[in-house]
């Protein structure tokens, strides 16, 4: 409809929609497209990040990441991180939703617990958790030579396999209630009907589950893992706080090395560089959740 075809009163709630809708459209220019932009207009750049001052180098600071063995390695590394935790988060996640769903004592009481570790601060758990880990004093260190497995603590953080897998425990750890709040949400409206259908067919509760419980839940866990898969792929302050990305560089992962090139080696265009490839690469994940949600409401 043209807007000379509209009522005055028509053209008076529009001018309020744009003044309301006015402010959103100015933070989100704010915080997300001049950020976006002028990332990557650096990344073109050769610039000393305390000064901010450079030169044009065009694509060279594109191709010299590629080139760089440092940048798949901690590609490598962020794929290991996002797929493990993932994968721990689902399995705890879904585990935990599927006890705290069945009658039992105290039910609303543990559903109020499960989301204590998403809502602590990260850097209250990462302290918890070095101080669980510690060569010297750390429970899991004194467990560990008690029941024999080891005569020796266990360097958790400072060697590897160790430093990684801990990392990604941890990640877990974190992360999980949120698939337990999504799981639980969606196996509240499944109809008991369903089940009871089930039981007459003669299904045990493991064929229950994989007839009835996981093709009600595979929507919902797409869409899970389409978000977390986003979220923890440019993960930073767990693992920066945890180990800084050592061993060495054992768990370094993009977001950590956008961080050390901009601010240990001040080297802000191949930082922006790195943020718009780990930026492309996220790409993806959007893409797919997006078309998925527009699917579902199809």
């Amino acid at each position: 409809m043209a807007t000379a075809d509209l009522s005055p009163l028509e053209r008076k709630y529009a001018r309020l929609g744009i003044v309301l809708i006015g402010p959103t459209v100015l933070v989100f220019c704010a915080v997300i497209v001049y950020p976006l932009i002028s990332a990557i207009y650096l990344s073109l750049f050769s610039i000393y990040t305390p000064t901010l001052e450079g030169e044009w180098v065009g694509l060279s600071n594109y191709a010299e990441l590629l080139a760089k063995g440092e940048f798949w390695s901690s590609l490598w590394t962020n794929i290991i991180w996002t797929v493990g935790t993932l994968t721990l988060q689902i399995l705890f996640g879904v585990g935990m939703a599927l006890i705290l769903h069945q009658n039992m004592i105290f039910r609303s009481l543990a559903r109020s617990l499960i989301l204590f570790p998403y809502f602590v601060s990260t850097v209250v758990a990462v302290l918890v958790w070095r101080w669980l880990f510690n060569d010297l004093y750390g429970i899991l260190n004194h467990f560990v030579m008690w029941t024999g497995a080891s005569d020796m603590p266990v360097d958790w953080l400072g060697s590897m396999p160790n430093a990684l897998l801990s990392v990604i425990l941890v990640g877990a750890w974190k992360y999980f209630p949120f698939v337990v709040i999504a799981t639980l949400a969606r196996l509240q409206t499944i109809p008991d009907s369903l089940y009871e259908a089930a039981k007459i067919d003669g299904a045990g509760p493991i064929a229950r589950f994989f007839d009835v419980t996981l093709p009600q839940l595979r929507d919902v866990l797409v869409v899970i893992i389409m978000l977390r898969a986003i979220w923890d792929f440019k993960e930073f302050d767990l693992i920066y706080l945890l180990t800084g990305g050592g061993p060495v560089t054992s768990t370094q992962t993009i977001p950590l090395l956008v961080y050390k090139e901009a601010f240990a080696l001040n080297q802000m265009g191949m930082a922006s560089a790195y943020a718009v490839v780990m930026m492309a690469l996220m790409l993806v994940f959007m893409i797919l959740y997006i078309r998925r949600t527009q699917e579902n409401e199809l």
